[in-house]
């Protein structure tokens, strides 16, 4: 039987996770990534990579919560492996801290990071603004080193990449059996997702070797996070605000909220700067559609709309999608082989 022709459209976190998992679980699938921009050129380049998650206030706790397990048991099985450096993962452990203490001291995720606890007040002393915390332990990706590893994978395994920037997805009719529209930000234009919008993230990436546990305040607003190549300081959360230039007046007010939290990152060095826009909505869009024209049909399943927390449910949402891929997949086949008889 030929294999069924499927495009994903979209070469950030999404697009690739999402590929590397219909290619493992729908083998029967030729695979194409189709985007204009592919790493280190996009919104993910710019992610910090930790899994703590991010509200989805229209996404229910409990779909949210799978999302998050599947995707840290993912990651974990390569963090326990020989791909770990290649991949750009490891563990990493700290502190989230707040001024005071919140209604729900354990969060839904807690049971799925490693070693959940509230932070003693010996802990606490580092942070005498701050009154509560809690201390676990996660997993980091080094966000430009797992997309290659991703990308790798994918032409590993004989799929195609395609650099082109997709207007309309009717361009794909006939060409492809499904779209997978992990588009992003793009999927405001591209399908007129009306609830989609940016939230503008600006982060610093310096070399401070000595720091090696994470410290984020709670709403996420402040943040170091030590990974294997740089620390990556931030952060800002500016709604619908298109600006991707570096504004050198934020920086100096991460570096110096970051330096509250860390006197000894007045010593960093090797300063980068970043900006990436979050593609955001109230809640992740993960079904699949059949779009209809002039009597044809395009059978397209969407995966997007991630904002901030991406890494933390990737692999969740890509399984997600990939069952909703099958699911439109099947009734192909049995067409075919109706056909044969």
């Amino acid at each position: 039987m030929p294999a069924r022709r499927v495009a994903v459209i979209g070469g950030g976190l999404v697009g690739f996770s999402t590929a590397v998992c219909i290619s493992k679980c729908l083998p029967q699938c030729s695979v194409t990534v189709i985007a204009d921009k592919f790493t280190p050129n996009t919104t993910s380049d710019v992610a910090a990579g930790i899994l703590i998650p991010h509200p989805y206030p229209d996404t229910p706790i409990g779909l949210q919560k799978r999302w998050f397990q599947e995707t840290f048991s993912y990651l974990l099985t390569i963090c326990n492996s020989a791909e770990a450096a290649d991949a750009g993962i490891h563990l990493l452990s700290g502190w989230q801290i707040c001024q005071t203490a919140p209604e729900e001291k354990f969060p839904f995720w807690a049971d799925v990071v490693l070693g959940f606890r509230i932070m003693t007040e010996a802990e606490l002393e580092k942070f005498p603004e701050h009154h509560f915390g809690q201390a676990f332990t996660t997993l980091k990706c080094d966000s430009q080193r797992y997309l290659r590893w991703l990308e790798s994978r994918l032409r590993g395994l004989g799929h195609q990449m395609e650099d082109r920037k997709i207007t309309d997805l009717w361009e794909l009719h006939g060409h492809y059996d499904v779209i997978v529209n992990c588009s992003g930000l793009g999927a405001r234009t591209l399908v007129g997702d009306s609830e989609l919008y940016p939230v503008r993230g600006q982060v610093l990436k310096v070399q401070a070797p000595w720091v090696t546990h994470f410290i984020r305040v709670g709403d996420g607003s402040t943040y170091i996070y030590p990974g294997m190549c740089s620390v990556t300081l931030g952060g800002t959360r500016q709604k619908d605000d298109w600006r991707l230039s570096v504004d050198s007046t934020t920086s100096q007010d991460i570096l110096n909220r970051c330096c509250t939290l860390e006197p000894s990152l007045k010593k960093a060095y090797g300063i980068t700067e970043y900006v990436g826009l979050r593609p955001t909505r109230s809640a992740i869009r993960v079904e699949k559609e059949m779009l209809l024209r002039n009597g044809s049909q395009l059978p397209v399943v969407h995966n997007y709309g991630h904002g901030g927390g991406g890494f933390s449910v990737h692999w969740g949402t890509a399984q997600e999608a990939t069952h909703l891929v099958e699911e439109l997949i099947v009734p192909l086949q049995g067409s075919l082989a109706k056909a044969k008889l």
